[in-house]
């Protein structure tokens, strides 16, 4: 299961548990309500991929958050970067929707936060789908409606499932496998898919967006027809607890609450949403947006930097303690964050040239010079989860392995994955001599001080990036692959170029992450299937087209329980580790936030929420009065 946008910003007596699936099999009043035969599948309030549902039908609140919370102020949040677009299902030239643009819009399910993989209603009150999971039908709320009042339809739900496929390739890949929606009731949509067996299709069709058929069908305040393949400013008709109240394009956006929302009592919303007005500055430098924080122009800072975190917070209103430091736990994600190839030049095509490239980045070097010692290598594509491989294959992940024993290097059952270390002179020599044995072999060699291939060409490499801290992390990877004589270039392009170099794959390597769920499910096939390695603009910027990376992600997809999961995930993990796709970097298991003290929350934040601003926070008014008034 994909990271949801939640998480980006972010049973009663008369129900039963189904153990193997851990689904509310009854909910009170729908059965009898719809007369449904007993054949027919129970109607359910909740999803969980495995495990059991915490909260019953009849649920009030989640247990994280404050019911009494006060409603009012305001939140002032930074964000980096820029945008010229608010329709979420098209990319911007800049390559950016406008920040919380995607928050006005509400999802079919909603997931809690002390929870693994479990989603409660929330545009639809209820849903159903066979114990083979070949289809899942969901029902609409009555009092679910539009800004403008106009009820949320199943003609909705239809149309953004099926111009989010025409438009988004992100959506086209994640939804391909589901071949039809339809209207079977009044308030019922019904989608059908291309097989059974896939646990999280109707899990992840909870999590589409829905967007409105008759906003996006109609006109503009000037007449013209809108387009949804089109970018637009035109603040977009939303039904989620804020819409757009001002912005300024590229450099500002105002979400005002909606006063009226809808779901505001509903029980997957209660005690949430609690500011006024959500205000978003946006910065194109990382050390800028920290000089406003320090001037008090902003409530809250996400800091990525190690260097600033342990450097640049000594100023007076830290020592007055009118600012907190303050660190979260990661506990519902991991990543993999690497120097990427693009296996679609010619030269990265040899995993033993990718491997010698991974002998050269001496990351305990660079730990230490830019980073204070704060980070840990990655080892794996699971890094910081139950997911990640380690040792030897064993149990149920060999006997998965032994079903592509041909298709993968031999190391894999034999020998542990591990980075090269270095850090001191004679383990980077070491690791150099590992790297040019590996060349060798690969068919380079050394001429007048430049590695060129079997062919006589050289081996050079341009980085792209995006940003600055990127930029200071490949330059300092540059002179390793220099010692190794690879011609190496570091190229800095605007958020523009960037992203349209990305989306036609036109780079040699790049920095990027692939976040993952405790769930991993459908969107392996877009990280890594060899069917999004082609489509423009898809999360495969490798070009990964591996049979064996393939069957194994249809191991993970169709995995029966648990303990399946987690074993076909170790196995492929394992396998695109050998193969040496990337250059693993280096990550931090916890979110750092500073932020002026006028906020409080429900103790404890969920084990899964992170940090869980804005959303379970909101304003206290006794600790703003306490450390002064905003500048």
């Amino acid at each position: 299961m994909a990271i949801t946008r939640r998480q980006l910003l972010q049973t009663s007596a008369a129900a039963t548990l189904s153990p193997a699936l851990g689904i509310v099999t009854s909910l009170p009043g729908i059965e009898s309500a719809n007369a449904q035969s007993a054949s027919e599948p129970a109607w359910r309030h909740a999803l969980s991929l495995f495990g059991d549902i915490k909260y019953p039908a009849d649920f009030k609140r989640f247990d994280y958050v404050n019911p009494d919370a006060p409603k009012g102020g305001v939140a002032r949040m930074i964000s980096i970067g820029t945008f010229d677009n608010f329709n979420m299902a098209v990319m911007g030239v800049k390559g950016s929707i406008g920040p919380g643009a995607t928050l006005i819009y509400e999802t079919l399910m909603t997931r809690s936060q002390d929870e693994v993989a479990t989603e409660y209603g929330l545009l639809a009150e209820s849903a159903q789908h066979p114990d083979d999971f070949a289809w899942v039908i969901y029902r609409l709320r009555t009092d679910a409606h539009w800004h403008d009042g106009q009820p949320v339809t199943p003609e909705d739900v239809i149309f953004s499932l099926d111009e989010l496929k025409k438009n988004s390739p992100m959506y086209s890949s994640y939804y391909r496998h589901v071949t039809k929606a339809e209207k079977t009731g009044d308030r019922d949509i019904k989608f059908s898919f291309d097989g059974p067996g896939n646990r999280e299709l109707p899990t992840i069709v909870g999590e589409l967006p829905v967007l409105p058929k008759h906003y996006w069908e109609g006109t503009d305040g000037q007449g013209r027809k809108r387009d949804i393949s089109a970018t637009t400013l035109e603040p977009p008709l939303g039904s989620a607890p804020y819409r757009i109240k001002e912005f300024v394009a590229g450099r500002s956006m105002i979400l005002e609450r909606v006063k009226d929302y809808w779901g505001a009592s509903h029980p997957t919303q209660v005690g949430q949403n609690n500011f006024d007005e959500l205000r978003f500055e946006l910065f194109r430098d990382n050390q800028v947006a920290l000089e406003a924080f320090k001037a008090d122009q902003a409530d809250w800072i996400v800091e990525n930097s190690a260097k600033q975190w342990a450097t640049a917070y000594d100023f007076p209103a830290v020592a007055e303690k009118r600012v907190v430091k303050e660190e979260f736990s990661i506990n519902d994600s991991g990543r993999m964050q690497a120097f990427a190839f693009n296996l679609r030049r010619d030269q990265f095509k040899d995993a033993r040239l990718r491997r010698a490239f991974n002998y050269a980045f001496d990351f305990e070097e660079m730990n230490k010079q830019l980073f204070y010692g704060q980070y840990k290598r990655i080892g794996s594509y699971f890094e910081g989860t139950e997911l990640a491989s380690s040792g030897l294959p064993q149990g149920q992940e060999l006997q998965i392995l032994e079903t592509v024993r041909d298709k993968v290097p031999a190391d894999v059952f034999t020998t542990p994955y591990s980075n090269p270390v270095g850090g001191n002179p004679e383990a980077v020599r070491a690791n150099l001599r590992a790297s040019m044995k590996l060349l060798k072999e690969a068919g380079c060699e050394i001429r007048d001080q430049k590695l060129v291939d079997a062919a006589g060409k050289p081996v050079s490499v341009e980085i792209l990036v995006g940003d600055p801290s990127a930029e200071r992390i490949a330059l300092f990877y540059k002179p390793s692959l220099e010692r190794i004589g690879v011609t190496a270039s570091v190229r800095v392009v605007d958020d523009a170029q960037y992203e349209q170099r990305l989306r036609t794959f036109d780079f040699d390597m790049i920095i990027d992450q692939w976040p993952e769920s405790l769930s991993p499910g459908n969107e392996q096939r877009e990280f890594w299937g060899s069917q999004a390695a082609d489509v423009s603009g898809s999360r495969n910027t490798i070009g990964i087209k591996n049979p064996a990376v393939d069957a194994l992600i249809d191991q993970v997809i169709f995995a029966k329980d648990r303990a399946g999961l987690v074993a076909a995930t170790k196995a492929l993990d394992r396998v695109l580790l050998w193969n040496f796709y990337v250059v693993p970097q280096f990550t931090y298991g916890f979110e750092r936030y500073a932020r002026w003290d006028r906020f409080s929350h429900a103790e404890p934040l969920p084990k899964y929420g992170h940090s869980g601003l804005p959303n379970l926070w909101w304003y206290d008014a006794d600790k703003a009065a306490k450390i002064g008034k905003r500048s």
